[in-house]
């Protein structure tokens, strides 16, 4: 998976990439005389951070294909990254209704891969750096961009369930909001079948 980098990187990358293609080592060395050693260190330690390049060996690398790289920057990073997090949230609207329908209905694509998420009003600056370190686009309320990116909902308190690994608002709210939608029908009626009604009373199995 590959992050997206500033201009300069991208050079970078282009310049190593033209030199050495994706199976030839290469080192440090190649930006000497270009810029200094500081910029030299930051430019590499970005490339690897980001998956644009990988260790070879010590002291060497090699480019990731472009193709590769392409393709990862539309990978999905959020799951994992919540699991990490140090601040309470909840999966929200159709993220909830996409996690306690077991993912009969699927919200995204690499097109397009919104998650909706609850966090408290208090935490909304950590939640903006967590996200944005990531390099993951994140915009409250509402917003859109290619690929993967969060709408953050803050409010005055959270209340939250576990299912799957993930803090999710809790199956009667989720099963609401899925009810109140035609386009979430099938997920509703496979939540009533498996957990019973609406109100999340009756079968289990989270």
């Amino acid at each position: 998976m590959t992050n997206e980098i500033p201009q300069y990187g991208l050079r970078a990358y282009a310049l190593f990439f033209t030199k050495h293609g994706a199976t030839e080592e290469f080192g440090q060395s190649d930006l000497d005389w270009i810029v200094g050693q500081s910029m030299k260190k930051k430019i590499f330690s970005l490339l690897l951070r980001s998956g644009w390049i990988r260790k070879k060996s010590r002291g060497t690398y090699v480019c990731v294909s472009p193709e590769r790289a392409v393709k990862g920057l539309l990978g999905f990073k959020v799951p994992e990254a919540v699991k990490r997090a140090e601040r309470p949230y909840a999966f929200a609207g159709s993220s909830a209704v996409e996690i306690w329908s077991d993912y009969s209905y699927v919200q995204r694509g690499v097109e397009k891969s919104p998650y909706f998420i609850n966090v408290l009003k208090k935490d909304l600056g950590y939640w903006k750096k967590f996200f944005s370190e990531r390099d993951i686009p994140v915009y409250v309320h509402e917003g859109a961009t290619i690929g993967e990116y969060v709408i953050l909902n803050p409010v005055d308190s959270l209340k939250y369930a576990m299912k799957a690994g993930f803090k999710v608002i809790g199956l009667p709210e989720a099963s609401r909001f899925a009810n109140a939608n035609e386009a979430y029908s099938y997920s509703y009626n496979y939540m009533r079948e498996k957990y019973g009604s609406v109100t999340g009373k009756g079968k289990r199995g989270i």
